[in-house]
Parts: structure tokens; C-alpha cells; sequence
């Protein structure tokens, strides 16, 4: 019987919807001042999947068969969000004239580029998903790319491969680390402004996605202002000054639509000693309508980017020298020149067709990618480290000699450190022109080059069943030929470099001479294959007071090595071809939301997800050889969030909750270590990690009047190990002792006891109110308080083994390594808590449709010295090292930190017209 009654109350419920008849909401969309109507404005209704566009001539026409209170939230890109409160009773309703302003805080993008291009080009630190994601009106996002990003926090703690981003519905994320390649389009923010984001599990029309959330960044010309913009900009971030035109046709009569775009950054030096930046982009796109329904598209760009990088320093280097030096750079003939320069320049030419009608969309696009990704650096065989921060020239060598404590020979080297704290290439090139190495280089400059070829091709489409029902589709294929070796780019003076191994006297390819030259390719060179096949399906339902999503989605991943040195080390296992590594994965997540009225809604969200490690974690030692990770397995993702929105008219807001569990996680670190087991440069490999990640989520944002407006976030979020991972590493040379290796040259470790220690994946606590003051006379100011704690520098896995309690001098455990005194030795201690102050203003001047804005942000204000990460080195592998490294309180082998910018600003002028 109450079967029986719940099935006569739904059916009665439906036929009581179906009945309504819809309610007709008209109006006109004008640009104030210039009185001229917006083309393609959407007009929706929030929380609903209810939107439309307006007309050439400004018209829009919404039909909504809901009742009650709503929001109806008009988007335009580069003009402010107009937001207008609604009761719907009976109609039709029209609106009117609407008239929208142009927003000059949209200058913010670019302030965001700069802040976060420092995160970007790194590769010790994991990006910010959120670093392009500007189209989003969500408050707490927003906070989190603008305030918090400075300090390189991660929404969720979420690294940026959990994260997909789309160009005219291609995804662009890399198989070499599942991230997102930001610099092939940086420089190029006119052109990126169309966006359309789906946050976390919310089911987006173009990709099944990642758990962090998916932007699709639409290209075409017609989607963007016409017209003419200008701009320049100074900073001391990054770089210190940028110029960017851009000219965009419109939509001609004949259905035409073309754009153009070019900039061009550059700094002597960033905020960083030593960061030259050299940067430029070039952007075209052609666009043709057939009809309404029929539009084809072709886009070609080009971002090149050059930068001097920096590094991670010990709290004793900071203490001499600062937050903002840098050792990979010295004076050479009067010139800086950095040591670790980063080049990338990959084009991307796309060709795509787009069929749109009243109940089915069609996507489909090619893309074709190539270029080189070469990173510089300064190797040394058989001499002295040219580092000037190396361990041996610091005064914290002599205190901690094991002979006893030299405070003598310790201030010498400070005093030397002072003088000359600088990489030194004079001595470099003296050492190689010396009589005694006659014309061998003892030092060489070259780039790790990554040279990649690849090519996508996606359909996706949207199908209307009904009023009730919608379907998503998609499929793809992406293939990669990936060439990465070392080409020697300078001998600094030499006449050639011996190509063998200084610590095992070993050739590194056995096949060609042993003698280079500069041009010529040495140490390694091998090649990569990886394709991946995918497809997904999204059924959206939609009954009023309740809505649901359920996709799926299926992918085929290959990954195959090709060894183009036989390296005499490897001689079995380096030449050709490896095995073929498959992985077939699914994923599934769904999604409900309860409406309570048409201003405030609930939703809860949950998936699983099966991931193909990312091509890095795959082979052990890809330069060296053709192993795999032994027992390698697919990534499983466990996740559910709920979610509560308010929509008031004054008063917006969300609070999330979300849990996260990543298993099977496989993870490879490169290090010299000297352990109970040996001594050499090995690689270790972590299988069978699990992390951990849950917490909350709030963003408010209150008017206080038309003029003011307040803003509060907060994110408390909890992110640890979550399993103890079986740890191998894998030696180089003969150095270890061969008694505890295979014929390999690896030795299992067992477990690694991490359970329970934080992940370093920036702040998990982070705080911020804001005020904005808009006045009539088109200027703005606004300012931001932060709080950021709880952040945690990476830990060394090695010495959370058994190895560690092993004395390599005895084979035993060490006597003192007590369960009290190891856990007191390997206290994971937070970095420091801090404050950062941002402020942000801005004006604009619109005359006879021609406007100028001018923009000016100050971010930490206050100047405050903070730490955004680090990590343990992992050189001191047993427990008495540590130990005795640790006595002075000024170890040799201490934490290296990386710290974040001091006071900075950025200016930008923009003209258009």
C-alpha cells in the first residue's frame, strides 16, 4: 500500500509540473554609455540549467516554467556580472532595457598571471589548478587564485593533474605529469577570457573530467569583443615589464571572424636574483558561420618562453644571504647568466567544426603540437661542485665535522660564502682551459630536452531528449612521440667532454665515440610513446525541485620506451624497445541537487575513478634503462562532497565539504643518499601509497550598498599519508654493497612508516576577508586580509624505512636508534603561519566608445618573509648521520624551503577601441 502511494504521489507531482505553463522572460541588453546592444550575452537563471543568448540586436528570451524566487544572472566577458532578483508567478515578464557596464576588475587576469607564473615554470612544486581559471564567479575560488595563490595554495590540496583544461574542447593536459602546460599559452590573456568552468565533481557538457574541475577556454573570435586593445604593464614579479596588442574583427556580414594577438614580457632580473625573463606569443584565428548552425574554425599560436629558474635554500643559506637569493647565477663578463635556464616553445595549430541547434550541439576538433621543452643545467666530472651553496663551502661543514667542531675554519667560510655567494664562471672556464685537462671539459652547460610531437582529435555533443533529459557524449584519441635526451649547449671553453659516467667510470653509450662536442647529443637519449583512447557519457536530469547527473567514462592508455643510447651500466636492458605497458580504467560519478527554493539549493556529489599513472611514475630510470615499476598498477580515486548555495540579492555564498581518498598512488624520487644499505645516486620507487584528503569549504560575499561589498573565505582542510608504501631503490653504480642488491641493482626496503604524516601540498588552512568599493565615476579600490597556516615541507621517505636504523658500518641497528629518539629525530614540524595584505584598485575613462583603464595591485604589503614549501634532503640515510647532523642544530643536510615574494605591485594600462 505505501508503494502504492509514493508511485500515485510521483506521478501526480509530475503531472503537476508537466501542467505548468512556462513563463516568457524578455528584455534588451545595452552597453551603458554607448548605448550599443551586446551580441551573445548569456542570460540565466541561477542554479538552474536554464540560459539562453541574446541576438545582434541585444535580444534575449528566456522560458522557465518554474515558480517563485529566483536570481537572474547576466555574463558577458569583460563587463560586470549584472544580477537581477525575480518572482515568478504568471507572465509573460518583461524586463526591458538592460544596461551593462564594463568591468575594470577583469585587469585582475593579468595580475593573476603574474602571480602565478612564478609556480608555473617550477618544476620542484606542484601548480595551482586554479591559475588560468578566471571566468568562475565563485567568491572562495576566486580568493584562492588571487590571495591565496601567492602562497602556492591548492584547492583541496589538489595537485593541478586533477584538474582538466580544454582549448576548443581538447584537453591539453601532458602524460608526462597529467598537468596542464600553461606556458604554451601564456602571454595570450585577450584571447583565453572565454571560459566556462565546471567546479570539482560538477558535470560539465564537454569531458567526464578531473575532481578538481574542468575549464573549457573557447577560442574563436566570435566568442570575445571586436575591436582593438593595447596594453602595457610593469611589475617586479616574474617580469618587469609587458606590451600586448590584440585585434579581434567581430562577426562580419559575410560570416567571417578573424583575430590577432602578440605580447611580449621580459625582466633582467624577477623578484628572485638572477631570474632573467624572455617571453613572447603570437596568437591568429580564422573563423567562418555558414549559418546559424554550422561554424568552422582554425587557430594557430605560438608562446615562447624563456627563464632563469631558482632554487630551494637551507634555513642557514637564508640566514646569510635572504629570501630572495638565488645560487644558480653569476656575473659573467659584466652579464648575469643563470645556469638553469628553462626554454619552451611548443606551437599548437587546431582545426575544429561546430554544429549548433535547439536540441543537439556537435563538437569536433584536431590539434597538432610540437616543440621542445629543454631545461639547462651545469654539470661537473671529476671536479669541484660549482654550487656555491654546496654543502662543503658552508660554515655548518666545519661545525658538524666529525673530528669536532672547527668554529675557526667556520667563519672563514661564512666570510667567503659573504664575499662571494655567487655561482663563479670564471672559475669554471679557467678549471677547462687548465693545462692538466687538455681540452676535456671539466664542466659543461647542456639542456635535458624534452622534443614532443603530438596529436589530438575529440567529438563531443549534447543531445536533448526532453525538457527533463539530456545527454553528453564524447570521444577522443591523443598520441604523443616524445624524444628526450642531453645536448651539449656550451663547453666554456673546452674542446670536448669525455661522455662517461665520473662515478662508475662506465660509457654512456657504448655505440658511438666517447668524445662531444657542442650540438652534439651525450649522457642519454631515449624516446617515449603514449597514446590514450577515451570516451564518456553524461545523462543530466532535470525535475524542478530535484536535479541529477550519472556519467561514465572509459580510457585506454599505452606507454612504450625506445633506448637510443646502450648504456654500458645497462647493457641488457638500455637499447630499443621496452615492453608495451597497457592500462584499461573506468570511472563513474553522479550527482543530486535538492532545490529548497530558487535562492537556496544543496548538492552532493561522488565518484570513483580509475588513473594510468602518469608517464614519469612508469619507468625507473627511463635515461638509463627500460625497467618498469615492478608490480605497476592503476590509480583508484574515492571522493564525495556536498555542497550548500545561497543566492540572495544582497548576499551570495557556498559552503562545501568534500572527502578524498587516492590509493595505489606510485611515486619515483631521484637522490644521492648514504644509507644502511649504500652509498649512490639512487632512484626510489613508492608503490602502494594512499593520501588523504577532506575538509571545508566557505565563500561569502556580502553589498553592502550598490557601492561596497564584503567578501569572507575560509578552507580548513586535512591532507596526509594514508598507508604505509612499499619503497625500492634502485642504484646507479657499484658504490652500495652488492651482497644486499639483485642482479638489478635494487633492493626492497619494505615499508616505509608515513601513516599519518601531512602532505606538503601548500596551506591546508586558509582565511581571508575582503572589502571592495566600486564608485559611480568608474573607479574602484579594494583590499584583502589573509591567514594562512598549517603547511608542511615534503618528508624523505628513505629514512622512514628500516634501512635508517641500519649502521652501514656494522650491519646492525644502531644501538641509541630507540623508537623515542627516532620518532624525536623525525618530527614533521609546520612551516611558519602567516599574514599577507593585498590591496587592489583600479580606474576607467570611456569616451565615444573608446576606453582606458588603469590598474594597480600591491600584494604583501606588509613585506612578510614566509615559506611556501620545501623539502627533507634525503643525503643522510641512517640514523646516526641524521643524528650527529643534527647536533649543532645547524645541520649540513637541513630542510631546503622555498619562500615566497616580499612586497610587490603590478601596474597595467589598457586601451581599446
Amino acid at each position: 500500500m505505501l508503494k502504492l502511494k509514493l508511485a500515485l504521489f510521483l506521478v501526480l507531482q509530475i503531472a503537476y509540473v508537466c501542467a505548468q505553463a512556462p513563463v516568457t522572460i524578455t528584455g534588451i541588453i545595452l552597453e551603458e554609455g554607448s548605448q550599443l546592444p551586446l551580441a551573445n550575452v548569456i542570460v540565466g537563471i541561477e542554479g538552474e540549467q536554464i540560459s539562453n543568448q541574446t541576438d545582434v540586436l541585444g535580444n534575449f528570451i528566456l522560458n522557465i516554467s518554474l515558480k517563485g524566487d529566483y536570481i537572474l544572472n547576466i555574463t558577458y566577458p569583460n563587463y560586470t556580472v549584472k544580477r537581477i532578483p525575480l518572482n515568478i508567478e504568471k507572465g509573460p515578464l518583461d524586463l526591458g532595457t538592460i544596461y551593462l557596464t564594463r568591468d575594470i576588475s577583469f585587469e585582475k587576469n593579468d595580475n593573476l598571471i603574474t602571480l602565478t607564473d612564478a609556480e608555473l615554470l617550477d618544476d620542484e612544486s606542484s601548480s595551482n589548478a586554479l591559475g588560468l581559471l578566471q571566468s568562475t564567479r565563485d567568491v572562495f575560488l576566486t580568493r584562492a587564485a588571487f590571495d591565496f595563490g601567492q602562497a602556492f595554495f591548492r584547492v583541496r590540496g589538489y595537485d593541478a593533474q586533477n584538474g582538466e583544461v580544454l582549448l576548443n574542447g581538447i584537453p591539453i593536459n601532458k602524460f608526462f605529469d597529467g598537468r596542464p602546460q600553461w606556458n604554451n599559452f601564456g602571454g595570450l590573456n585577450d584571447v583565453v577570457r572565454n571560459q566556462e568552468f565546471s567546479n570539482g565533481l560538477n558535470p560539465s557538457v564537454y569531458t567526464f573530467g578531473g575532481i578538481l574541475g574542468n575549464t573549457n577556454i573557447d577560442l574563436r573570435p566570435s566568442g570575445l569583443r571586436p575591436g582593438y586593445r593595447i596594453s602595457s604593464s610593469a611589475s617586479n614579479r616574474t617580469y618587469t615589464g609587458r606590451v600586448m596588442a590584440t585585434y579581434n574583427s567581430g562577426m562580419q556580414k559575410n560570416g567571417l571572424a578573424y583575430m590577432f594577438s602578440a605580447s611580449r614580457r621580459w625582466a633582467k632580473e624577477g623578484y628572485i636574483d638572477g631570474t632573467l625573463y624572455d617571453a613572447y606569443s603570437v596568437f591568429g584565428a580564422l573563423e567562418y558561420r555558414f549559418n546559424d548552425k554550422n561554424t568552422i574554425s582554425l587557430t594557430a599560436f605560438l608562446a615562447s618562453n624563456r627563464r632563469g629558474r631558482s632554487s630551494a635554500i637551507t634555513e642557514e643559506v637564508f640566514n646569510l644571504v635572504g629570501n630572495k637569493y638565488n645560487p644558480y647565477w653569476g656575473e659573467q663578463d659584466g652579464k648575469i647568466r643563470n645556469a638553469r635556464e628553462r626554454k619552451i616553445a611548443e606551437p599548437v595549430v587546431m582545426l575544429n567544426y561546430f554544429y549548433t541547434a535547439d536540441v543537439f550541439n556537435l563538437r569536433a576538433g584536431l590539434a597538432f603540437q610540437t616543440g621542445k621543452n629543454a631545461r639547462g643545467r651545469l654539470g661537473y666530472y671529476n671536479a669541484p661542485n660549482p654550487d656555491p651553496t654546496y654543502y662543503r663551502y658552508l660554515p655548518s661543514f666545519y661545525i658538524n665535522s666529525p673530528i669536532g667542531a672547527n668554529f675557526i675554519s667556520a667563519n672563514i667560510a661564512k666570510d667567503g660564502f659573504l664575499e662571494n655567494p655567487q655561482l663563479n664562471w670564471n672559475s669554471v672556464f679557467n678549471a677547462n682551459s687548465s693545462v692538466s685537462q687538455n681540452g676535456k671539459a671539466a664542466y659543461v652547460l647542456y639542456d635535458d630536452t624534452a622534443a614532443d610531437t603530438q596529436l589530438s582529435a575529440r567529438i563531443n555533443g549534447n543531445y536533448s531528449i526532453n525538457e527533463k533529459l539530456k545527454l553528453d557524449f564524447g570521444l577522443g584519441f591523443t598520441g604523443l612521440t616524445s624524444e628526450n635526451y642531453a645536448k651539449i649547449f656550451d663547453l666554456l671553453g673546452a674542446d670536448f667532454h669525455e661522455d662517461i659516467d665520473t662515478f662508475s667510470d662506465t660509457r654512456n653509450n657504448v655505440l658511438s665515440q666517447v668524445n662531444k662536442i657542442e650540438g652534439d647529443i651525450f649522457n642519454y637519449d631515449y624516446g617515449l610513446k603514449a597514446d590514450k583512447t577515451e570516451a564518456f557519457v553524461q545523462l543530466n536530469l532535470d525535475f524542478n525541485e530535484w536535479k541529477g547527473f550519472l556519467a561514465g567514462q572509459y580510457s585506454n592508455i599505452n606507454y612504450q620506451r625506445n633506448g637510443f643510447f646502450q648504456n654500458e651500466r645497462f647493457l641488457e636492458n638500455s637499447l630499443g624497445k621496452s615492453e608495451a605497458i597497457h592500462f584499461s580504467n573506468f570511472g563513474i560519478k553522479g550527482g543530486l541537487t535538492r532545490k529548497i527554493t530558487g535562492r537556496h539549493w544543496i548538492t552532493t556529489n561522488g565518484a570513483y575513478i580509475q588513473r594510468a599513472p602518469v608517464l614519469q611514475n612508469v619507468f625507473v630510470n627511463p635515461r638509463e634503462s627500460n625497467a618498469t615499476v615492478p608490480n605497476l598498477k592503476s590509480e583508484t580515486i574515492s571522493t564525495v562532497d556536498a555542497n550548500y548555495f545561497i543566492r540572495m540579492p544582497s548576499l551570495t555564498g557556498r559552503l562545501s565539504g568534500f572527502y578524498t581518498r587516492f590509493q595505489n598512488t606510485t611515486d619515483i624520487n631521484f637522490f644521492f643518499v648514504d644509507s644502511g644499505v649504500g652509498s649512490d645516486f639512487v632512484q626510489e620507487v613508492l608503490t602502494d601509497l594512499d593520501k588523504l584528503h577532506m575538509g571545508i569549504e566557505l565563500g561569502l560575499q556580502y553589498e553592502l550598498s550598490a557601492s561596497v561589498k564584503l567578501t569572507g573565505v575560509a578552507s580548513i582542510g586535512k591532507y596526509l599519508y594514508a598507508s604505509n608504501p612499499y619503497v625500492t631503490i634502485n642504484f646507479d653504480t657499484a658504490a652500495a654493497d652488492e651482497e644486499l642488491i639483485d642482479v638489478s641493482g635494487s633492493k626492497d626496503l619494505g615499508v616505509a612508516t608515513i601513516k599519518g604524516y601531512k602532505l606538503a601540498q601548500g596551506p591546508q588552512q586558509a582565511f581571508a576577508l575582503g572589502i571592495e568599493y566600486r564608485d559611480p565615476k568608474y573607479w574602484w579600490a579594494g583590499m584583502t586580509v589573509n591567514y594562512l597556516a598549517n603547511n608542511y615541507a615534503n618528508i624523505s621517505t628513505i629514512t622512514r624505512t628500516n634501512s635508517f636504523l641500519i649502521d652501514p658500518e656494522t650491519d646492525e641497528q644502531f644501538n641509541d636508534a630507540t623508537e623515542e629518539n627516532v620518532a624525536s629525530l623525525l618530527r614533521q614540524n609546520p612551516l611558519d603561519d602567516f599574514y599577507l595584505l593585498n590591496f587592489t584598485a583600479g580606474k576607467s575613462w570611456l569616451r565615444k566608445g573608446k576606453y582606458l583603464g588603469i590598474f594597480l595591485s600591491i600584494n604583501n604589503a606588509l613585506d612578510t618573509i614566509f615559506r611556501t614549501g620545501g623539502f627533507e634532503q634525503s643525503r643522510n640515510g641512517n640514523f646516526g648521520q641524521l643524528k650527529e647532523d643534527n647536533l649543532s642544530g645547524s645541520p649540513s643536510f637541513a630542510p631546503k624551503y622555498w619562500y615566497g615574494y616580499g612586497r610587490t605591485y603590478f601596474l597595467n594600462v589598457a586601451f581599446s577601441f
